[in-house]
């Protein structure tokens, strides 16, 4: 399917894919603001990519059925929990494993008939949050780390995404980071803040030696009791909690759909060399 752009791309469809729930929301991208409420859906059981797709095409359905909001007809951005290299999920996680290796922005553009692009979900967070969030304006290496069910990473320096760092998959006391410091090791492990504070000072002290960022932004469903264990930790690095949360996937998928269509348009317009 061809793609095109046209001058007023402002407002764009992003739909976040968890494990549990689906949800999307029309983003005005001049604001970095959902125009009404986010739709949800419960995630498919099995979460195949076909089964998975036809649900995304529910939610954007009913997005364009508002009226408070202008319908698109452009391109979709769709966040995914797993590595994405030019469309093609390569990893799977809290879904089916039917999506290692599956094309799914061909599958997507196919199903909802229009242009689709997905984007690693805590790469969607980290770009919505760096360009829309906390991280606004902020210049070098804004780094965004998701606490939820795993660690999720998402790297911008000066604006631009350094897509697929995984960095929850860190050694972290000779095991994997996500399996000691995420949220959901915290209720796991039966730890205080205090001493999860400490599991995610050793952490972020281990990211700041390997990135030396200039901004840490930390989001997932845990970021909305920041003052529990922010305070908590001591880093050269200022670290501050999500200011779009719950939202910053969707802001962000819908920012790379916008990225990737205005990308595509620019290549179609240069001339064929002969």
């Amino acid at each position: 399917m061809s793609e095109t752009t046209s001058r007023d791309d402002r407002y764009v469809i992003g739909v976040d894919i968890g494990g549990t729930g689906i949800k999307g929301g029309i983003v005005d991208l001049k604001r970095g603001k959902l125009l009404g409420e986010r739709f949800r859906i419960p995630t498919p059981r099995p979460a195949t990519p076909e089964a998975v797709a036809h649900t995304v095409a529910e939610v954007v359905a009913e997005l364009n059925k508002r009226d408070d909001a202008p319908p698109t007809t452009g391109p979709v951005g769709v966040t995914f929990p797993a590595v994405v290299v030019d469309g093609v999920t390569l990893s799977a996680a809290n879904v089916d494993p039917s999506w290692i290796g599956t094309d799914a922005d061909a599958l997507f553009t196919k199903v909802l008939n229009r242009p689709v692009h997905l984007i690693n979900d805590a790469d969607a967070a980290g770009l919505g949050e760096a360009h829309h969030g906390a991280g606004k304006d902020a210049p070098g290496v804004v780094m965004t780390i998701t606490l939820g069910t795993g660690i999720g990473s998402g790297l911008v320096v000066d604006g631009r995404l350094v897509p697929n760092t995984e960095l929850g998959h860190l050694e972290l006391d000779g095991a994997d980071a996500e399996s000691e410091a995420s949220a959901s090791a915290r209720e796991r492990l039966g730890l205080s803040w205090a001493e999860y504070g400490v599991k995610l000072q050793r952490y972020f002290s281990h990211v700041e030696a390997l990135f030396t960022p200039s901004l840490f932004i930390v989001g997932g469903g845990i970021s909305k009791r920041s003052e529990d264990f922010l305070p908590l930790l001591d880093l050269r690095t200022p670290i501050v909690p999500a200011k779009l949360k719950n939202n910053a996937g969707i802001v962000g998928a819908a920012q790379h759909a916008r990225r990737k269509a205005r990308a595509h348009a620019k290549a179609a317009e240069k001339p064929e060399k002969h």
